[in-house]
């Protein structure tokens, strides 16, 4: 058997008739957790498009309980349908019995990077996405070029070639974000003070796709963290949490890269570990888990845990100082589903946004829909995406927001991308709840991004 690229491991012994290998298989217990009860299905995305039981949570815990009892394999329709799930974790909120299909998912995708070859395009695509995602010095340098190209995008020319490409090509084309060199090229100071009297002293991650392309949420996050009483260190070595990999299946590397996140931050005299990812908090949050089974690394991974906060947290838990300038207008909350399902830290982004005067806040309809980001998915998966930005897009429109914020990039770019006019303008500003937070402080017009 062919070991894909992006897991480490191979000849693992088979668990007896079971078609998982040894390694973390699906646990029995979550399997059985399970009653097929139905209440996931309104929530969940893939079956909200397609109606098919297989593409719903219940049914692919009905996959996995068939191949943990060696009835099928792995391959085909299994892979099939576990690839189709975005991992949004609507259903983990929705379900009644508590079935922790988050823990499920995160071990039967390992075992089908382990042990499944995949068609050698789909392979090479997902090995060229993890060989520049994840490194932020891959990202600086994809910079340039770019930047170049997004001038040049603006060609006729150019743009009907765009149009052109091939699906997947397509789709990365498409969402490729504003690129700014200096933003791309810009670092945050290792030591920002807080003003006036300290409250708390905190670490932040300063990320990969979000310090090169995200620069501005950053900075924003450094200053309203200091005009709120914190001391802000970011660490020198930082580099991804291992987030995009862990999601996608690829155990091995995003645990090297959480073991060497763990022994930076540990270092840190700090009270948190601050975070302004969705994505990225919610993987760190699991270190603890995802490493309890490693003698070396249990206690430290479950201590930096511990640490690790969302800064909608950390503001909510401080009582607002720095006085905020009014903003009139309507502000549409978007839950970002690493945010909201997986970490569920839904009050506390709201009770932030509602600190500004004046600001009116409103959810969006089918609010529990993940608009089609999930990590690579609208890479992988553009199709599926596609329909669900769109129906995101759509449900935007309806509450005729004048800003509407959401607290990752991912998001920020997939529903920017479908509310995107015919002009390729962006007729609504899409911001993370700090650069409204920060503006508000500052006494400055909101930004447009």
């Amino acid at each position: 058997m062919t070991t894909p690229a992006g897991s480490a491991e191979t000849n693992l012994p088979q668990t007896g008739p079971s078609g998982f290998d040894a390694h973390r298989p699906p646990e029995r217990e979550l399997l059985d957790d399970c009653v097929h009860c139905g209440f996931c299905l309104p929530t969940c995305p893939t079956y909200q498009l397609w109606g098919e039981e297989m593409d719903s949570p219940r049914g692919r815990i009905y996959l996995m309980d068939l191949v943990e009892k060696g009835e099928i394999g792995l391959s085909g329709p299994v892979t099939e349908h576990i690839d189709r799930c975005l991992g949004c974790m609507a259903c983990v909120t929705a379900c009644p019995s508590g079935v922790q299909y988050d823990r499920l998912l995160e071990s039967v995708r390992p075992q089908i990077e382990r042990n499944v070859e995949r068609e050698t395009s789909d392979r090479l695509f997902r090995n060229a996405i993890f060989a520049l995602f994840p490194y932020k010095r891959r990202l600086r340098a994809a910079a340039l070029p770019g930047a170049l190209y997004q001038k040049m995008r603006k060609v006729p020319a150019i743009a009907k070639l765009a149009e052109k490409l091939p699906g997947r090509f397509a789709a990365m084309e498409s969402l490729l974000p504003p690129v700014s060199v200096r933003e791309a090229f810009a670092k945050l100071p290792a030591y920002t003070p807080a003003v006036g009297e300290r409250r708390a002293r905190v670490a932040l991650l300063s990320g990969c796709v979000q310090d090169v392309f995200f620069h501005r949420v950053n900075e924003a996050t450094v200053r309203v963290l200091a005009a709120e009483g914190c001391d802000v260190l970011v660490p020198a070595g930082q580099g991804c949490c291992g987030a995009l990999e862990l999601h996608a299946g690829r155990e091995d590397s995003a645990l090297a890269r959480a073991r060497r996140e763990i022994a930076i931050y540990e270092r840190l005299d700090v009270d948190h570990v601050v975070t302004n990812v969705a994505g990225c908090g919610s993987s760190m949050k699991e270190y603890g888990h995802l490493l309890s089974d490693d003698p070396e690394w249990a206690e430290r991974a479950a201590a930096f845990s511990a640490r690790v906060r969302d800064v909608h947290e950390v503001l909510a838990d401080l009582e607002p100082r720095a006085p905020r300038h009014p903003f009139r207008g309507l502000v549409a909350y978007h839950d970002a589903c690493h945010l909201g399902h997986a970490q569920k830290v839904r009050a506390q982004p709201r009770a932030v946004l509602r600190s500004i005067p004046d600001l009116q806040l409103v959810d969006l309809p089918e609010a529990e829909l993940c608009c089609g980001s999930a990590g690579i998915y609208n890479m992988v998966m553009p199709e599926a995406a596609g329909d669900l930005g769109a129906r995101k897009a759509a449900n935007v429109r309806s509450v005729e927001p004048d800003v509407i914020v959401t607290a990752n990039p991912g998001c920020l770019l997939q529903i920017g991308k479908y509310l995107k006019g015919d002009d390729d303008t962006d007729p609504i500003p899409l911001l993370h709840p700090v650069q409204l937070l920060d503006a508000s402080i500052r006494g400055i017009p909101v930004p447009r991004s």
